[in-house]
């Protein structure tokens, strides 16, 4: 079976997309524990590829699903899926990320992934409406045609938002959960070492937070490699579906059905995925470690176990319940929870702001571009 020229570039910008999620991520798995000088960088970034990969057969024997990768699959509606949707989502992701780590700034791969893919394919329901709307009505200007076509739009169901409000929900809840997890963490770590030898204690929780991280790079691999997965396992039910057709087995089954199926059928998608990852945080995120280790507030190895012990928990949580999140978000606000036990200017609240915008910005941002890419597509094939 040969796949088209359009579906090979989808899948490899998928894993290019991975591995840029990786090295932009990295920071969040390592910042803590290098700026705590438990790790050097180098060191930092082989443990959290390590754990990264490990994540897959975590994912595969022990968990037995990809719930955030069936998650992002469906957040469009199946009828506003095509190649074009999916190739315009991840010009506009890989375009974010990379602006948004040249310029340092921890920003969601996730959210810059779903909001690529929400609004190419927004913007093509758009353009199947415009062309609908004119050719059943000749007579009308440009501007009336839009207008029509834009009111068509929102009797659409385009976007599934029982999947996507979660998501928007948890851009504020992750980071708030990881908070308050790690404001109790920290507070129960300090009154059960409050009576020991201090460079003693210091000692000790550098060496768990080795364990720690480890257990927050499983999460970040267990959460962000399957949102690459739910992405090509879209491009791919679609070509078995639309393209392919008749006796396929993915047309044959229930739609709710398919996704499982395919991690079962491209078992390589899956092993790649982590693996794209993995590398990705091996080659780093200097930049960005900069941002998390130090500016929002100064981290000792007991808050680094904290911080990095609330995130893994607040990401195992979200992998339980099948909602993509943020690492980068989780972590902040795992971060802020430990400068909060100390005082409440211990954050620095400038940056926290500034990072709040970028969250905020990321969706609609990626939605826009991915929007306009898909129309240059339309407009030139």
């Amino acid at each position: 079976m040969e796949f088209p020229i359009l579906l090979i570039i989808i899948i490899a910008l998928a894993l290019i997309f991975d591995f840029i999620n990786g090295f932009h991520d990295a920071a969040n798995s390592i910042a803590t524990i290098v700026s705590t000088k438990v790790l050097t960088p180098f060191q930092a970034v082989l443990w959290a590829a390590l754990w990264n990969f490990a994540a897959f057969f975590v994912a595969m024997y022990i968990i037995g699903e990809f719930k955030i990768g069936n998650t992002i699959a469906k957040t469009v509606n199946e009828d506003f899926i095509n190649l074009e949707v999916i190739f315009g989502g991840l010009i506009a992701a890989i375009f974010w990320n990379l602006l948004t780590w040249w310029f340092g700034i921890p920003s969601s791969s996730s959210h810059t992934l779903i909001g690529g893919f929400l609004g190419a394919a927004l913007m093509h329901a758009l353009v199947m409406d415009y062309n609908a709307v004119s050719a059943a009505n000749p007579g009308f200007t440009t501007l009336e045609t839009f207008k029509h076509a834009l009111q068509q739009l929102f009797t659409q169901s385009v976007v599934r938002y029982d999947k996507v409000i979660p998501i928007f929900l948890f851009i504020f809840l992750a980071p708030l959960v990881g908070m308050i997890v790690s404001v109790i963490i920290t507070l129960i770590i300090v009154n059960i070492s409050k009576n020991t030898n201090p460079h003693k204690a210091d000692k000790q929780f550098k060496g768990w937070q080795l364990f720690s991280s480890a257990l927050f790079s499983l999460g970040h691999g267990l959460n962000d490699a399957q949102k690459v997965m739910g992405i090509i396992g879209a491009a791919v039910i679609y070509y078995h579906v639309t393209l392919v057709g008749g006796n396929d087995p993915y047309a044959m089954m229930p739609s709710s059905e398919r996704f499982a199926f395919f991690t079962r059928d491209y078992i390589w998608v899956p092993f790649v995925s982590f693996l794209f990852i993995a590398m990705g945080t091996m080659s780093g995120g200097w930049k960005i470690v900069k941002t998390m280790g130090t500016k929002i507030t100064k981290v000792t190895p007991l808050e680094g176990v904290s911080a990095e012990s609330a995130g893994a928990i607040t990401l195992f949580l979200t992998d339980h319940l099948g909602i993509p999140v943020s690492t980068t978000h989780t972590i902040t606000g795992s971060i802020i929870g430990v400068g909060l036990t100390k005082r409440v200017s211990a954050v620095r609240w400038g940056i926290t702001v500034s990072l709040l915008w970028a969250w905020i910005l990321t969706i609609p941002v990626s939605a826009f571009i991915a929007g306009i890419t898909y129309l240059l597509i339309t407009l030139f094939t």
